[in-house]
């Protein structure tokens, strides 16, 4: 799974599951453009380790949700690469409340940044992705947007959404030869999860058929995957990593 040659924009991919991704489409030959909006040292920092070891990367600031934050980091990508091959929309919030505690504010943060935030990316790398010669596009999404979960009518909403997304891009775009997959990860080992009190944690890994929760880099070895030439004939797919919890 070579991707020597390509440019990868990864959106919030300074840190967590969108860090593991970003250093494993550098370790692939990939030069990565990490996104963030405010871990600014985090991806300062990243950038360094990865032209350390002989890689190629750049980090923009941009907030996702506004339209016009997406445009200036499509462009500022191509302007510093020449182009764009693969784009992996990870950056995502949370903001959980029962629907009866959940403000509309709440409500429309996460759609803005989960939802819209990734038709804003799509929506401004569409031409350039066309015109590369060869095109990626990899969504993040969640289990909670297959299964639902309480607490999480926001994010729920927007990961389902980003899954409709993944499958009318897909075709969309199928006739010039870029794919638009998307992938569904469960419970990921993460700042949000070292959150959970043990007892949550164990019920939780208890409905999952491997009983673990997942590691970052399992995530990021699937975007490789779907970035990868070997899935060329792959579209309008959501890849479940999740342990099997909803098998």
């Amino acid at each position: 799974m070579d991707l020597s040659n390509k440019v990868a924009l990864i959106t919030g991919g300074a840190a967590g599951i969108g860090r593991s991704i970003t250093l494993e489409l550098a370790k692939r030959g990939a030069s990565v453009v990490l996104n963030y909006n405010r871990s600014a040292e985090a991806a300062q920092a990243l950038v360094l380790e990865i032209e350390a070891a002989g890689g190629k990367a750049f980090a923009v600031q941009a907030d996702i949700s506004k339209f016009q934050d997406a445009e200036r980091l499509v462009l500022e990508t191509i302007q510093h690469f020449g182009t764009i091959n693969i784009v992996v929309n990870n950056a995502g919030i949370t903001d959980d409340a029962l629907i009866l505690r959940m403000s509309e504010d709440q409500f429309d943060r996460v759609i803005n940044t989960n939802l819209k935030g990734v038709w804003n990316i799509c929506k401004h790398a569409a031409k350039p992705l066309m015109k590369s010669g060869y095109g990626r596009i990899i969504n993040i999404s969640s289990v909670s947007g297959v299964m639902g979960n309480a607490g999480q009518s926001n994010y729920s909403s927007a990961k389902a959404g980003v899954i409709g997304l993944t499958k009318s891009l897909a075709r969309e775009f199928a006739s010039r030869a870029v794919t638009v997959n998307a992938i569904a990860p469960g419970f990921i080992e993460t700042e949000m999860t070292k959150k959970l009190s043990p007892e949550i944690a164990d019920q939780w890994k208890a409905q999952i058929p491997l009983k673990r929760f997942g590691d970052a880099k399992e995530v990021a070895y699937a975007v490789a995957f779907l970035a990868s030439e070997e899935a060329s004939y792959i579209t309008g797919h959501t890849l479940e990593v999740d342990g099997g919890i909803v098998m």
